[in-house]
């Protein structure tokens, strides 16, 4: 007998669809459209227009869509990917009346920093920090946080240092808060050999290699991590055109290099990454999520379980799903989502 849910689910999803094609975005007074540069999206693009706004450090890139009056959501992207693996996602939320804000992370899409001088940082503490002040810039008290790689790490770090306005979680592959004193300990040879990239960009031969061959590098690690997503050239252009950031390379060298304790962070986060060092648990409700297929490093999910002492539910989503979860199962992660602020009731 078919599910009522999965019906009503896919009765939203065809809405939402409908409503995206129509444009029916909302426009906030106090953003203003971005001016063309290198990484922003071409007018047309499915996700609407990127605007911006000051917030923090950074002048922040993002897509707003949704009422304004809406309970808010924050989507944050990973590496080496873009707001375009929520296209999907946004108009699922937006048809069930969410305000949707999908940023672009420091090094990516139109978001730049605001001072030369500023370090080109890219410490776990510091992409938590830009949630916070993207939230602040946009006047949200609270939301809902979600997201995958670097996005679902920035999410989880939100989610412990300030909980009062973190609504709910979902974040795919689970707990990935980590430290440098971690990340020093030896892993087994297959799990070494997964993080081939990370070794690569300890080296300066391989922050040459990435700044000569951003694209193709990026486009290997697409199918690495997700093998069985057979994604198109003008998928992986449209969010490769995000990667032509000027911080780009930069921040993500400095990324990788902070995590094996090669590069230095900022003094203002040191006391937050003490704590963070003792993965502490995240207590509001959360959802976490795996694809079947995911061919990048990931912890095992009994390995996280612990960490969430809140309301917690774990998904697996079959059928060959990778590393990019919202892109390649889009109503599976707008379901979560939809489902996380369900939890917080």
């Amino acid at each position: 007998m078919p599910d009522p849910r999965r019906r009503e689910f896919v009765r939203i999803a065809a809405a939402a669809a409908a409503t995206l094609a129509a444009g029916a975005a909302t426009q906030p007074a106090m953003a203003r459209p971005t001016t063309p540069r290198p990484g922003t999206p071409r007018p047309g693009t499915p996700m609407g227009p990127i605007r911006q706004i000051a917030a923090g450090v950074l002048d922040i890139g993002y897509v707003e869509m949704g009422p304004a009056s809406g309970a808010p959501i924050l989507l944050f992207h990973g590496w080496p990917y873009d707001i375009h693996a929520f296209a999907e996602v946004v108009p699922v939320l937006v048809a069930r009346g969410h305000r949707v804000i999908i940023p672009h992370l420091r090094g990516h899409g139109s978001t730049v920093f605001r001072a030369a001088s500023t370090p080109r940082n890219a410490q776990q503490a510091a992409l938590a920090a830009d949630g916070i002040a993207l939230m602040d810039a946009l006047r949200i008290e609270k939301a809902v946080v979600a997201g995958f790689d670097w996005g679902a790490r920035t999410a989880n770090i939100m989610a412990v240092l300030w909980p009062q306005r973190c609504t709910a979680l979902v974040s795919v592959s689970g707990y990935l808060i980590g430290s440098q004193a971690g990340n020093a300990k030896p892993l087994a040879p297959a799990q070494e050999l997964q993080w081939w990239y990370q070794f690569y960009f300890a080296t300066e031969r391989g922050k040459a290699g990435y700044a000569a061959n951003t694209n193709a590098f990026n486009r290997q690690i697409w199918q690495l991590a997700s093998p069985a997503w057979k994604f198109d050239d003008a998928t992986f252009d449209r969010s490769a055109a995000s990667l032509a950031n000027p911080d780009h390379v930069a921040i993500v060298i400095h990324n990788y290099r902070w995590r094996l304790g090669l590069a230095e962070g900022e003094a203002q986060y040191d006391a937050v990454e003490a704590r963070l060092a003792g993965a502490p648990p995240i207590t509001i409700p959360t959802i976490t999520m795996e694809g079947d297929a995911n061919g990048a490093p990931h912890p095992a999910p009994e390995n996280h379980r612990a960490k969430f002492t809140g309301p917690y539910e774990h998904r697996l989503i079959t059928g060959g799903v990778g590393h990019n979860l919202p892109q390649e199962a889009p109503l599976a992660f707008a379901q979560a989502v939809l489902d996380a602020t369900g939890l917080a009731r």
